[in-house]
């Protein structure tokens, strides 16, 4: 397959675990399904997906360790100019010290502190998104690779 069937399979690999995300949000009410950062996230999971910064592990732990980390700066400790920079430094760091670097999550706690999220956003979107995310990114990566060696057979 050549790089122009690549890049149109892992873009159309992006729309659909975006557009999954997006769907669900506006049929349900179980708040919210979307985030910004899995934007760079499917470039990452699907125009990279050999990449160390887009395995599994570090896709959702990366996003859920530095989620945890705005959550708790806005439930105990207060969102000023000084606590966005603590709580952005403390992701990079957490995320170097557990091997789940994912830099799309390193936005997660900018996200959440200026936007006021509670505890539930942990849940939706955050861990449930990237567990779409890595799920459908495997899916089309399968099935590139496996449609890359039976049309290498011809």
């Amino acid at each position: 397959m050549n790089q122009y069937g690549i890049a149109l399979i892992s873009g159309l690999g992006a729309a659909v675990a975006i557009g999954l995300l997006s769907l669900a949000e506006n049929l349900t009410s179980a708040g919210l399904w979307l985030m910004a950062p899995f934007g760079a996230t499917a470039v990452l999971v699907f125009g990279v997906p050999d990449s160390p910064l887009a395995q599994p592990r570090n896709v959702i732990a990366g996003h859920l360790l530095t989620a945890l980390i705005g959550v708790f700066f806005v439930s105990f400790i207060g969102v000023t100019p000084f606590t966005l920079a603590l709580a952005s430094g403390l992701a990079v760091s957490v995320m170097l010290l557990t091997k789940t670097t994912h830099p799309p999550a390193g936005a997660n706690p900018l996200l959440i502190m200026l936007t006021g999220q509670s505890w539930s956003f942990l849940i939706t979107p955050v861990l449930i998104g990237a567990v779409v995310m890595v799920l459908v990114g495997q899916l089309v990566n399968k099935g590139l690779w496996r449609w890359r060696g039976t049309a290498g057979s011809r």
